[in-house]
């Protein structure tokens, strides 16, 4: 169990492997704390003919949960998921093709910084894979709103019960780390109590300010080229 952390402002410590994965194109690991996911990309691919797009790829997004078979909820992860990346992705270069991912949760409990995992996990493998052209990098943060009205960075499963607003914000930066913009959140209530627009903007800043760091850390494991190397790095406590 990780200690709750109600006062934090920067992530937990980001842990990344690009992990090698058999017959696939790409696949990556990705941690906040003990809050891990893993993705693999596979593609362009031969597509099947109902899925068949003229103009572009179809994209394909997949979820698998730690335990049991996917069902509704697996769906609606990997059309967030989708959501989220799909602004950053060229797929008319590769027309009637498919480029498949496939993401699996490593917890069993559901929270956003699971979310914001997975969608991170998804951006290290297509960087990985290389194999499908990019215009941005989208890098993901959980932000969660306090019953007193803090606000928290990363919250992790053990403090879900403490918020009564939460939510995960993906951004896609551009060459430059001030080059972002939000793409996709599903800031919402946790207990029915309403949240004003000043409060969303504040989540959104702190989850800006806090991607940027996932995205340093992501630059940082790329730029090295020794992707098949384990890259732990802490991110203030």
């Amino acid at each position: 169990m990780e200690p709750s952390r109600l006062s934090r402002t920067h992530p937990r410590a980001i842990t990344t492997k690009v992990e090698g994965l058999a017959r696939v194109d790409g696949s990556a690991r990705f941690a906040f704390g003990k809050t891990a996911a893993l993705a693999s990309i596979s593609g362009p691919i031969e597509v099947r003919i109902a899925a068949e797009l003229p103009s572009t790829a179809t994209f394909e997004v997949l979820h698998r949960p730690l335990s049991n078979i996917p069902g509704t909820q697996s769906k609606v992860l990997a059309s967030s998921i989708r959501a989220a990346l799909l602004p950053s992705l060229i797929l008319t270069q590769n027309p009637r093709t498919l480029v498949q991912l496939v993401v699996q949760s490593l917890g069993s409990k559901l929270c956003d910084a699971l979310v914001a995992s997975m969608v991170n996990a998804s951006t290290l493998a297509l960087l990985s894979a290389g194999s499908v052209p990019m215009r941005s990098v989208v890098c993901a943060v959980a932000v969660g709103r306090t019953k007193d009205g803090a606000f928290v960075v990363d919250p992790s499963e053990d403090d879900v019960g403490l918020l009564q607003a939460s939510g995960c914000f993906a951004f896609a930066f551009g060459q430059a780390a001030d080059e972002a913009r939000c793409v996709w959140t599903n800031w919402r209530s946790l207990d029915g109590a309403s949240f004003s627009e000043k409060d969303l903007s504040a989540c959104r800043k702190l989850g800006w300010e806090a991607a940027q760091e996932v995205r340093t850390h992501i630059h940082g494991l790329v730029g090295e080229g020794e992707p098949d190397e384990e890259m732990e790095e802490e991110v203030r406590d």
